[in-house]
């Protein structure tokens, strides 16, 4: 249920209501725009009177949100959020590249890279220490020496780092990570999202192989629910009958999940394809239809990578595409 106020109600009125509201087991969330104030009350609103509520003269109307997820809903938060992390925004009218290795394989490595990006344009830097793999054989990350070394690159470089996170038994390793990202198959992991709900560290959400966006925001909603608003949606591509890539890039959800809800939503297109040569026309196309930021897995030398070499774009090639990125942002502005 949100609540509509008139630009009249003031600053004790409101407070006076939220409290009210609070008193009977609903959260409220408070939302303030350039003409009028929405409440966004989250529970067992069923208890509440709609006619009682719109009956004040502070209340311009009241309207009950038939969706599931609430705190993720666009109707509570008609404002774009921005989410900070490490100095940087992201959402609204702030757009970052976050790029960097699959993962963390040597200190050389990592900083040889971060430079190089950081370099053509990329704001935020990503490599991962603990590796989801289909296989148990192939190579599971350097783990908590991973996060070790993206803390020392950060302090060298001075870029705020993102790695993955698998484990709720991990989150200690994680409180200095600038942003913490919650993979594809552990996008319906409710245990973990409960957990990183109950901190207040930015979350790189990634839409699951088959899920809808539905589902997407309602995992949001896990971790909004325990009190962290810090959510960032991504798309990364879903599986598919098409044989020829990894898999699907959804670019329709960039617009949608915009229209759908208030956060931002960022789209890696390294993951969709599996492959560099599509990584450049996924990515431009994914700024075109409207993204927050992109997330490039960048290699100084792919051929030899640990972890997904094949759709690693090489430092020079993301110099190439970060230029490019530029120039499309300022077509679409115009």
């Amino acid at each position: 249920m949100i609540a509509v106020l008139k630009p009249s109600a003031t600053p004790e009125q409101i407070e006076k209501l939220i409290s009210w509201l609070e008193g009977r087991g609903l959260k409220v969330h408070l939302s303030k725009g350039d003409f009028y104030t929405i409440l966004g009350l989250i529970g067992d609103t069923k208890q509440i009177d709609p006619e009682l509520i719109e009956g004040l003269e502070m209340v311009d109307s009241v309207k009950r949100i038939s969706e599931p997820y609430k705190s993720a809903n666009r109707k509570f938060h008609p404002h774009d959020s921005v989410i900070e992390a490490g100095g940087l925004r992201i959402g609204g009218k702030n757009f970052q590249i976050i790029a960097g290795p699959c993962s963390v394989e040597s200190k050389d490595q990592i900083l040889t890279i971060a430079k190089s990006v950081q370099a053509s344009g990329a704001s935020i830097l990503r490599g991962g220490a603990f590796k989801p793999r289909t296989s148990p054989y192939d190579f599971q990350g350097m783990r908590s020496d991973g996060i070790e070394l993206l803390l020392e690159t950060r302090r060298l470089t001075g870029m705020p780092i993102v790695t993955e996170i698998m484990n709720t038994n991990h989150i200690s390793l994680f409180e200095d990570v600038d942003i913490i990202q919650v993979g594809a198959r552990n996008m319906q992991n409710f245990e973990l999202l409960k957990e990183l709900g109950m901190t207040k560290k930015p979350v790189l959400l990634k839409r699951g192989l088959a899920n809808t966006l539905l589902e997407l925001l309602m995992s949001a909603e896990y971790i909004m629910a325990g009190g962290n608003p810090n959510v960032i949606l991504c798309e990364r591509g879903i599986r598919t009958f098409e044989a020829n890539t990894r898999s699907t890039l959804d670019l329709s959800a960039v617009p949608m999940l915009k229209e759908m809800s208030h956060l931002p939503v960022v789209v890696d297109p390294s993951h969709a394809s599996g492959m560099a040569r599509l990584v450049k026309p996924m990515a431009l196309a994914a700024v075109a239809a409207g993204a927050h930021g992109l997330m490039i897995e960048v290699h100084n030398d792919p051929p030899n990578a640990l972890c997904d070499g094949a759709q690693s774009l090489t430092p020079e090639q993301f110099a190439e595409l970060a230029d490019k990125v530029r120039k499309v942002r300022e077509a679409v502005a115009q």
